[in-house]
Order: structure tokens, then sequence, then C-alpha cells
């Protein structure tokens, strides 16, 4: 008696769908794409970085949000025109055969508004990443910039994508508990809590690093030096109070060095007045030595690691909002993490434990923590070793790959 030969398992085909591919599935879409069980690709929007070994499309907009459009609605359009262009570079996959048993997506920009129109069948997840709210979060957090009626308006009408986001997904993902919180009640059991992971291997303390700033004076562990980094120098990641809180921080350390990596755009809020950045307008009003407190904009990523293992004492500040990967990447890397007293920062930071808290609004607490830092480092050696430790136990990217294997291996069920 014959039997008949098993078939060859067909590869689970997985797509990702983000407007800055690889965002947030970087360590997840190389992993899988390393794996012949998984047949990936990729939809970005035209001119994202992609990632070398997964094939990613790209789309265009034909037109942006119209300016008679009434600004409440602005973001909506603006979704519906996204998802209309990645919904084009959908069917002609599905013309070509490609049928995905698996989306990852990153849904803020409307990108998936219309995916199950093209794959209705396909297990759908979607990154939720924040849904906002006119109290208790950003919007109002920040006395300096009073919520008006009109922002609070424009705020809750901006959560219609994210409703039909919610609906339309069979699992969304958020990497906080309190982002997760913020989701509406009825949809809390469909968002599994996976942060996407921070690569511990690679960013860890490193005793021989050093880093040379662009006056030629190198640094090195145990020197004091300040670290502050954000994508762009703006409010929203506290930058206005760290300035103010330099002045005090400079006169009570001489042989201290402050750097602060990051750009003049902005990713989140608003530009100032007058048309400068936020840096231009902090000089403006913040006398520093700026022989000791050095601007390096954006800088590559093994420089920025370098930054962060030659940290006496890191400074991380935010509103109620998404939480930054610099502040676990500073984590991992050693940094005595000064963090503001906010959420989510406070599911990481346990003050006193492994980093220290500050009113964010407090610069003369925020001077004296960072000075009590600088001079006492063999003091605060314990809280950097278990800060270390703090994210390789509940941060790695070897969760967050295992987190989402999980979902995607759902699909087989």
């Amino acid at each position: 008696m014959t039997s008949t030969p098993a078939q060859p398992t067909r590869a689970r085909r997985v797509l990702f769908v983000h407007q800055n591919f690889p965002g947030q599935f970087k360590r997840i879409a190389a992993h899988l794409a390393r794996d012949p069980a998984y047949d990936v690709l990729a939809i970005g929007k035209e001119g994202c970085p992609g990632l070398p070994d997964v094939r990613t499309l790209t789309y265009k907009l034909h037109r942006v949000q119209a300016k008679e459009t009434h600004h409440y609605a602005r973001p909506f359009e603006s979704g519906i025109l996204h998802g209309q262009a990645c919904l084009r570079v959908l069917l002609a996959l599905k013309e070509k055969g490609f049928v995905p048993d698996v989306i990852i997506a990153h849904p803020g920009w409307g990108d998936t508004m219309f995916v199950r129109e093209a794959f209705p069948d396909a297990r759908l997840v979607h990154f939720s990443e924040f849904y906002y709210h006119t109290d208790h979060a950003d919007v109002g957090f920040d006395p300096e910039f009073p919520s008006t009626i009109d922002d609070r308006a424009r705020v809750r009408a901006k959560n219609a994508l994210q409703l039909l986001n919610l609906e339309a997904c069979d699992v969304a993902v958020a990497p906080t508990h309190w982002q997760k919180s913020l989701h509406p009640k009825p949809y809390q059991d469909k968002i599994a809590l996976i942060h996407e992971g921070i690569d511990t291997a690679y960013l860890c303390p490193n005793p021989a690093a050093s880093f040379t700033l662009p006056n030629g004076k190198v640094l090195r562990p145990g020197d004091p030096v300040l670290t502050y980094v954000s994508r762009n120098l703006e409010p929203y990641r506290g930058f206005h109070t760290f300035m103010r809180a330099l002045p005090a921080i400079l006169a009570d350390n001489p042989g201290c060095d402050i750097v602060l990596a990051g750009g003049d755009g902005v990713s989140y809020g608003a530009r100032p007045a007058g048309g400068k950045n936020w840096r231009e307008t902090m000089l403006a009003e913040v006398a520093i030595d700026a022989s000791r407190v050095h601007f390096l904009d954006r800088i590559p990523y093994a420089r920025y690691r370098d930054l962060l293992q030659v940290s006496a004492a890191h400074v991380y500040l935010t509103y109620p909002f998404v939480l930054s990967w610099s502040m676990l990447e500073a984590m991992a890397c050693g940094c005595l993490l000064i963090g503001s007293d906010t959420a989510p920062v406070t599911e990481v930071i346990r003050d006193g434990e492994n980093g220290l808290l500050v009113d964010f609004f407090d610069t003369q607490a925020i001077a004296a923590t960072v000075s009590r830092a600088l001079r006492e480092g063999a003091r605060f050696a314990p809280l950097r070793a278990r800060a270390v430790e703090s994210i390789k136990a509940g941060y790695a990217v070897e969760e967050g790959i295992a987190g989402y294997r999980r979902l995607i291996d759902a699909a087989a069920l």
C-alpha cells in the first residue's frame, strides 16, 4: 500500500502597510523576511525608507486635502486620499495573484481604510498608537499653550478615522498600557499589548565608548555629560522646559557638557509664532554658554548609540502622549534616566529604583535632579543597572517579535 506524499506547505503571506515603512515594524518585518515560511511584502508612501530584504511597493497621492475643506474634516479627507492611493496598490497586487493571509498596518494616516475592498478575508492587525482625547492626555496639558474650544472640537472629529480603524481590524496592538487605555472601552478586548521592542544586544552599556563633539572634544563614560534627544526639539517633548533648566544646570556644574540631538521641525503640536523654530525661540529666551551646550541636529544611529553610552544623565520629558523609543533606548544603554512624571513614562520608570521622576514643569527640580545625578554618579550606578535590566525584561525586541508572531500565526487557526 502506497501513501500519498505530503503536499508542501505554502509560505504564509504577510503584507505590511505603513506610510513610513518600516516604522514600528522594522524588527518583525526583517525577522519574517529571513524565514522561508513567510512571503513578505510591504506598502509605503513614496519616499519611505523601506528595508533591504523586504520588497516594498509605494503609493503616491494624486492630490492633498483641499484648502476649502473644513479644518475639522481635513485629517479625514487626507485619510481617504491615502486609503484610495493604497487601495490602488492593493488591487494591483491582487491582480498579480498576491493575496495576503495577514496584513499588519499602521492605519493612522488612512492607508488601510479600504483594505477590506481588496482583501476581505485577510487577518487585519492594526497598530493602534494613540486615541485622541480632549482632556487627561496631551491636549490642554501645558498651560503655556491652552486648548481652545476649536482645538477640542477638531481633536474630537479627528477620532473618526481611529474609530473606523478599530472597527475594521481583527485585532489591534498598543505598545503601552496607558496608550491602550485611551481607546474606547468597547474595543479594549480587541487590543493586544505588544511593544515592538528594543535591540538590547546593540543598545547596551559600553565602558569603552566615546563620542566626539563638533569642536573636537571627546566624551567618554564617566565624564559629566548630560544628554537630551528628540526627533524634533519641541514642547511636546519638553524642550522648552529643559532649556529653561539649563542656566541653573550650567551654573551648578561648571565642568559638564550638555548635548542635544534633534531636528528643528515639528512632529507634534505647532511651530512657534514668528516663523522661527523652537530652538531659535528658546535660545532667544534663555542665555546659555554655547561652548558647553552642543546642538547636533539628527545624527546617524550608531553615533546616537555612542552618545547614549557616554551619557552621565539623560533627560526625557514628554506630554502625556506616545512613548518615545529614545527613552527606552537610553535606559538600555545604561543611562541614568531623568523622566517626567507623566504617562506613559511612569509605566516604565519607578522613581528611585530604575530612574528618577521630575515634574514636567518644574525647572528648578529638573536642574537640582540633574545636578545630583552629575555629582553623585557612583550613588546612582544601581539605578543605571536596573534600567538596563528593566528594558531586557520588559521591552526586549525578542519579546516584541514573539508577540507579533503569535498574532500572525493565529491566522492559520
